[in-house]
Order: structure tokens, then sequence, then C-alpha cells
């Protein structure tokens, strides 16, 4: 057996394993316990203050615990909590929250809001990314249904300069959003199931 055959075999040996442990729901369900209080039963927060991380992807959610673990991400609430996880948890906890169902947050959506966000999110091609439904994808974040108040937040975070751990897209995208436009996207998006 060749040398680059041999490399090929044994990183594809490493990718499933590491594949297979991110599988590991039932895992993650017993490591959440300490989530519940911020971010609800199952991953549901009742808190608009808090995300909804139910129906989030797997690879969405490692890649927040790690960025907020490693620091490109700040929340001194999360801290205590992450600084004790290893790669193995984050896995785990990311596979559980996708496992679970996001529920109606309750929000009362404004409908001419909801209908000037949805226009917005049209201009700013923002199914790019989110996909149709926007339901998320791989790295990026399902917003359907989640909380008015968060979104508004992390869309002014990003503008701002107070959240970078994007690829750029959202920084780029937000710098041209107006408060208004903001909290019309966010009306739409926690309308949408």
């Amino acid at each position: 057996m060749t040398f680059a055959r041999r490399v090929t075999l044994a990183a594809l040996a490493a990718c499933a394993a590491g594949a297979a442990h991110a599988q590991d729901a039932k895992a993650g369900a017993a490591k959440a316990a300490a989530c519940q209080e911020c971010h609800g039963p199952n991953g549901n927060s009742p808190s608009a203050e808090f995300p909804v991380l139910a129906g989030q992807t797997a690879r969405y959610l490692y890649l927040q615990l790690r960025d907020y673990k490693e620091g490109r991400r700040s929340a001194p609430t999360m801290q205590p909590f992450l600084q004790k996880l290893s790669r193995e948890d984050m896995l785990d906890l990311a596979a559980y929250y996708a496992a679970q169902r996001a529920l109606d947050t309750g929000f009362k959506v404004d409908a001419a809001k909801a209908a000037r966000g949805k226009l917005k999110a049209e201009e700013t091609l923002c199914t790019m990314c989110h996909l149709g439904g926007f339901k998320g994808q791989n790295e990026i974040p399902r917003v359907a249904g989640q909380h008015h108040d968060y979104v508004v937040k992390q869309l002014a975070d990003f503008k701002a300069g107070r959240r970078t751990n994007d690829a750029g897209n959202m920084s780029a995208v937000s710098k041209t959003l107006s408060e208004q436009d903001m909290d019309d996207l966010a009306h739409y998006l926690a309308g949408l199931d």
C-alpha cells in the first residue's frame, strides 16, 4: 500500500470516528442539564435573551460552543460552563440540540413589520446562506422561529463589530440595515416555523 493511500485511509478513519461520535445525542441529553436554566427544556429558551438551540444544525452549534470557549464569541454567563467542556462534550451537546424540535416562542408578530422584513430578506439575499424557510445549513444557523429580541441583538452586534465570528457575510449585510430593518427582519423570522 502506498504512503498516500495509507494517509488517505487514516484521514477517512479519523473523520468517520469523529462523525460517529458527533451523533451521540443521548450523551448530549445528559450533559444539557446545566444549559436548561437559560436555554430551556430541549433547547427551547423561554427567554428572548437566550437563543432557541432546538433544531439548529449540529455543525453550527458545535462551532459556536467552540468559538465561545476559545474567545471568538463572548457571553460571560456561559464562560463557567464552557471551560469545563471537552470537544466530545461540545459534539454531544450539538447533536442533542440538533435533534430537538424548535417550538413556537409565543412572540406576537406584527404583520406589517413581518411583510417589510420579508422584503428586506429578499433584497439582502438572506436565503443564499440561511436557505429557503430559514432552516440553516452546516455552519449557518436556523433563524426561523428564533426569538425576536435575540435576532435584533445579533444583527446589531454584527453591525457594531461586537460579534465577528462569521466569514464576514453577516458583518457586511448588517452594516446595510437600519434599526427598523432589524426589527422588521426579526418580526419576519420570529413568525416562521
